[in-house]
C-alpha cells in the first residue's frame, strides 16, 4: 500500500512497477531473447522482433506468452477491474518489450487514473505528460492542487472524495481547453465558493460536477454558474443547497441551455412549469421544510394481562405507548396539522440524588424520630409497607446516591445534535393509530445534510405508572405536625366539646329516622371503587423495538421515504391465548347485559361446544405472531411548480 502523503509521480512509478513488464511473461529472457535484434542505437520503431527465429526450440510463442496474461485463471493475469491501459502495456510487453521506454510512456498516456493510492501532492513531474488529456484522482488524500503542475492539455479533471476545501487553488493556471470539472465528496464549503465557478477561469466547461459538498449558497452560485456559455449538466445533488423546495425549479429557470440536473434530464415541461421563477429568487426563504409522519403500530404485547389484580391499597397499574424519533432542532414557527404540538423532548425523570437534595437532612432525622413514620432507627431503612415499593436510604455518601439513581436506556436519549421528538401517549390496541404529523422547517442546513447522512432512530416506547392511594408521607407528617403544633394546644380543647356534641346530635337522629337499606350490589361496587386521590409513582420506562431509518435518499433526490421499521417479534401463543380469553369474557358481559335472560332450552349442548364457546384457543400449528412494526414517513418538500413557490412565499 502507498503511504500516506505520496506524490503523483511515485504513485505512477508504483503502478508500473506492479505491471511487471519486464518480468516472465513479458520482457525479455530466455524465454523469447532469441526474436529480438541486438540492441543498437535506432529509432524505437525500427526494434521488430527476428520472424526467422521466433519458433526457436526452447522458446515460448507470442501466443503462448498472451495466454498466459489473458487467462483470468492465470496467475499472470491482471487484477479484476484493471484499466485498458493497464492490458495494452502487458501485451505490449509481451509483443514488442524493447518500445517500453520512459519517453514512450510519457508520450503514450492520454489518460492516466490514479484511484485510492493516497496522494496528496500533484507535483510537476506530471508535466511530462505531454498528450494527457483525462486525470483521475479520485479518493485520495489532496487538500488543494497547484494548478501549474497540471498540463495545459487536460479536457476532464477528477477529483472525487479528496479533501479540497476551495477551488481558489485550481484558478492560479486552471487548464484552458477543461470540459469537465469533477469536485464531487469534498469538503467545498461558504458563500465565496461561487465566486471561481466562472467563465474567467472555466470558458469551455460542459459539465459540472460539484455534489456531497457543504455549499448552502444556491441563489449565488446559480449568479456565477449563468457565465459559463457551455455548461450542458450540472449535478449538485447532496449539498445543503439542494434541500429547499425550490431548488430544482429555481436552477432549471436560471440555466435555460442546461440539459441535465442531477443526473436527470431537463424536459421541457419542467421549463414551462417553473418559468418566471428566477425573477423572485432573491425573495425565496433559504430553509428546509420536511414532514415527518408516524401511522400504526402494530404487534405491541398488553403487558397488563400479566399483572394481578390491584388490591385496595394498589397497585394500580396504566399503561400506555408513543413513538419517539430524533431530529434536529427547529426554528420558531414550528407547526402540527393537529392545531398544536404533538412533539415533546423526552426528559428523564429527576434522579434520586436530585430528590435527596430538595429535601433538608432535619426533616429526614425528625421523621426517624417520629414513630408515625415507620422509620426502623436501628437498620436506618424504610419499612416496606403493603402495596408500595422499596425506598432509598437516606446517605451521604454520593457513589451510593449515584448508584440510586435510575439508569436511563441509551435508545431513550437523542444522538448529540439533535432533540427527541414524541407521538402523544395512546392506551394499548391490536393496532395503536398514532396519527402523527410534525413539520420541521429548519433554516441551518449544513447540520440538516450530517442529519440526513446518519439517518434518525425510531422508538417504541412503553410507559408505565404505578399509582397508590394518597396517604401522607413520613416528611409531609414531620411538616404538617411542625406547622400545626403551635394552633394543636389551642384548639384542643374546642375540637373535644364539638366532637362529642355532634355524636349526641347523630345518636338521636338516628333514632327517630329509619335506617335506609342499601342495595348488595351498591356495596359491592363501593369497596370495588378507586380511591378519589392517588399519588403516582415516576414512570417506568421500557424500550419495545428501536431501529434506523436511513434518510439518505432525500439528498440524492428523493421526495420522500417511507419504512415500516420491524423489531422482530415480542408476544408469544400464551400472552395471545390470555388476550383472546379476556376479550372473550369482555364480549360475553357486554351481550349479557343487552340481551334479555334467554328460556332454559331442555336439548343437552355437547360438552365440547360449550368449552369452545366460553374459551378461545389458538394452537401451536395455527399460531402466526405479528411483529412489532411502526410505519415512518420522512416527506422532503418540493415544489412542482412555480406558482406554488410564489404562494408559498406570499403565506
Amino acid at each position: 500500500m502507498q503511504k500516506p502523503g505520496g506524490t503523483l509521480s511515485a504513485a505512477v512509478r508504483e503502478h508500473l512497477r506492479r505491471l511487471c513488464l519486464r518480468e516472465f511473461p513479458c520482457g525479455t529472457g530466455s524465454w523469447n531473447k532469441s526474436r529480438f535484434l541486438p540492441r543498437t542505437w535506432r529509432a524505437w520503431k525500427e526494434l521488430v522482433p527476428r520472424e526467422e527465429e521466433a519458433g526457436n526450440p526452447g522458446e515460448e510463442t507470442v501466443e503462448a506468452l498472451l495466454g498466459l496474461v489473458r487467462s483470468p485463471n492465470s496467475p499472470w493475469a491482471l487484477p479484476e477491474g484493471s484499466s485498458a491501459e493497464d492490458h495494452f502495456l502487458k501485451e505490449l510487453a509481451i509483443q514488442n518489450p524493447l518500445v517500453l521506454k520512459d519517453t514512450f510512456f510519457y508520450s503514450y498516456f492520454r489518460s492516466l487514473r490514479v484511484v485510492d493510492k493516497q496522494v496528496s501532492l500533484v507535483d510537476k513531474g506530471l508535466l511530462k505528460f505531454l498528450n494527457l488529456e483525462e486525470l483521475v484522482l479520485s479518493a485520495n488524500q489532496i487538500k488543494e492542487i497547484d494548478a501549474i503542475n497540471l498540463p495545459p492539455t487536460l479536457r476532464v479533471l477528477e477529483l472525487y472524495g479528496n479533501k479540497i476545501s476551495s477551488v481558489e487553488c485550481l484558478c492560479t493556471r486552471p487548464p484552458p481547453h477543461l470540459q469537465h470539472l469533477g469536485l464531487g465528496q469534498n469538503k467545498l464549503l461558504g458563500p465565496l465558493e461561487s465566486l471561481y465557478v466562472t467563465a474567467d477561469y472555466w470558458p469551455n466547461l460542459v459539465s459540472l460536477d460539484l455534489s456531497f459538498n457543504d455549499l448552502t449558497d444556491l441563489q449565488g452560485l446559480i449568479a456565477s454558474l449563468r457565465t459559463l456559455p457551455h455548461l450542458r449538466v450540472l449535478v449538485l445533488q447532496g449539498n445543503p443547497l439542494a434541500l429547499v423546495p425550490y431548488y430544482r425549479g429555481l436552477t432549471i429557470d436560471s440555466l435555460p441551455r442546461l440539459c441535465v440536473l442531477d443526473d436527470i434530464t431537463v424536459s421541457p415541461s419542467e421549463k414551462y412549469q417553473f418559468r418566471g421563477l428566477s425573477r423572485s429568487g432573491d425573495l425565496l426563504a433559504r430553509e428546509a421544510q420536511l414532514v415527518v409522519t408516524i401511522g400504526n403500530v402494530k404487534g405491541v404485547l398488553d403487558t397488563s394481562i400479566l399483572d394481578p389484580e390491584p388490591g385496595p391499597q394498589g397497585p394500580f397499574i396504566s399503561y400506555s405507548y408513543y413513538v419517539t424519533y430524533d431530529f434536529v432542532e427547529d426554528e420558531e414557527g414550528e407547526r402540527s396539522t393537529h392545531g398544536g404540538v404533538l412533539a415533546e423532548i423526552v426528559k428523564p425523570s429527576p434522579s434520586t440524588e436530585q430528590l435527596d437534595e430538595d429535601i433538608p437532612e432535619e426533616l429526614f432525622r425528625e421523621a426517624e424520630d417520629s414513630p408515625e413514620s415507620g422509620l426502623s432507627s436501628q437498620s436506618g431503612e424504610l419499612e416496606e409497607s403493603e402495596g408500595s415499593g422499596h425506598l432509598p436510604r437516606v446517605t451521604d455518601s454520593a457513589e451510593e446516591l449515584a448508584k440510586l439513581r435510575p439508569r436511563i436506556d441509551p435508545r431513550l436519549c437523542p444522538s448529540p445534535g439533535t432533540v427527541l421528538f414524541s407521538t402523544g401517549r395512546e392506551p394499548w390496541t391490536d393496532v395503536i393509530p398514532c396519527h402523527y404529523e410534525m413539520h420541521h422547517t429548519l433554516r441551518d442546513l449544513v447540520p440538516l445534510k450530517a442529519f440526513l447522512l446518519a439517518g434518525t432512530t425510531v422508538t417504541i416506547v412503553e410507559e408505565k405508572i404505578l399509582a397508590w392511594p394518597a396517604v401522607p408521607s413520613a416528611v409531609d407528617a414531620v411538616l404538617s405536625s411542625k406547622s400545626g403544633k403551635g394552633e394543636k394546644d389551642k384548639k384542643g380543647q374546642k375540637d373535644k366539646d364539638k366532637k362529642a356534641k355532634d355524636r349526641k346530635d347523630q345518636a338521636g337522629k338516628a333514632e327517630k329516622e329509619p335506617v335506609p337499606k342499601v342495595p348488595k350490589e351498591q356495596k359491592a361496587s363501593k369497596k370495588k371503587e378507586l380511591p378519589k386521590e392517588l399519588r403516582q409513582d415516576p414512570p417506568i420506562l421500557r424500550v419495545l423495538g428501536s431501529g434506523l431509518v436511513a434518510l439518505e435518499p432525500l439528498l440524492v433526490g428523493a421526495p420522500l421515504v417511507s419504512e415500516v421499521c420491524n423489531f422482530g417479534v415480542i408476544r408469544t401463543l400464551e400472552t395471545d391465548n390470555l388476550i383472546a380469553l379476556r376479550d372473550a369474557k369482555k364480549n360475553k358481559n357486554k351481550k349479557a347485559k343487552k340481551a334479555p335472560e334467554p328460556r332454559k332450552s331442555k336439548t343437552k349442548v355437547p360438552a365440547s361446544l360449550e368449552k369452545s364457546k366460553s374459551a378461545v384457543h389458538m394452537d401451536d400449528g395455527d399460531y402466526q405472531p405479528q411483529p412489532l412494526t411502526v410505519e415512518v414517513q420522512v416527506q422532503l418538500n418540493q415544489y412542482r411548480s412555480a406558482e406554488e413557490a410564489l404562494r408559498e412565499m406570499s403565506l
